[in-house]
């Protein structure tokens, strides 16, 4: 049965359709990965055939995730919270919530963790975790956000990932894998790396 991982939040801009890819991308060569992009407008899925080693699945297969014949499963969801959420989440493993480091990107998430956790309650095995992304190289993060986070009851993620331009193009370039930018390939492979361990524990 796969493992399915599913990204979430409730704002846009927050940089979860290129996480989503690029650790697709990831696990392609160990595991049989699907991603799956739940937004109806299908940012992702027109995308298919720039990756065709990658499978890339419309939004109707949703319905269908847990007969879909893969070892990973990587749903990226729309910007804003639907009502499919609820149902996506109860068939996860694990849930990635992306965020920036600012105080008001972080209190967005807020909802977000809400129905993750009402999701928890029915769905005792479903693990979910806040990553801080399209980070600003210079300007850092504060001891004030890191401590609002662990406030919020959902783990933080030791990976950190920084707004870099490779990162922002790699849909449009083979993904972050074939870039020459290796933080940034360091960073997406951590977070790959340390999601795998959640998901083992």
């Amino acid at each position: 049965m796969a493992k399915i991982i599913t990204l979430a939040h409730q704002k846009g801009g927050v940089g979860k359709s290129t996480l989503a890819l690029n650790l697709a991308l990831c696990f392609k060569d160990q595991l049989r990965v699907a991603l799956i992009d739940s937004d109806l407008q299908g940012s992702i899925y027109h995308l298919k055939e720039d990756f065709p080693d990658l499978d890339i699945l419309a939004p109707e297969k949703i319905g269908e995730l847990p007969n879909l014949d893969y070892d990973l499963i990587i749903v990226d969801t729309p910007p804003y919270l639907s009502n499919r959420l609820n149902e996506l989440f109860g068939y996860s493993d694990y849930v990635l919530v992306p965020t920036k480091a600012g105080f008001f990107d972080v209190m967005a998430i807020k909802s977000t963790l809400a129905l993750i956790k009402f999701a928890q309650a029915q769905n005792q095995n479903l693990k979910a975790g806040i990553v801080l992304n399209m980070l600003k190289p210079r300007s850092g993060i504060t001891s004030e956000v890191v401590e609002l986070i662990q406030t919020l009851g959902t783990p933080l993620l030791k990976t950190r990932v920084f707004d870099r331009v490779s990162l922002a193009r790699s849909s449009m370039t083979s993904g972050i894998l074939k870039s020459t930018d290796q933080k940034a390939i360091e960073e997406v492979t951590f977070l790959a790396e340390e999601i795998v361990g959640l998901i083992s524990a």
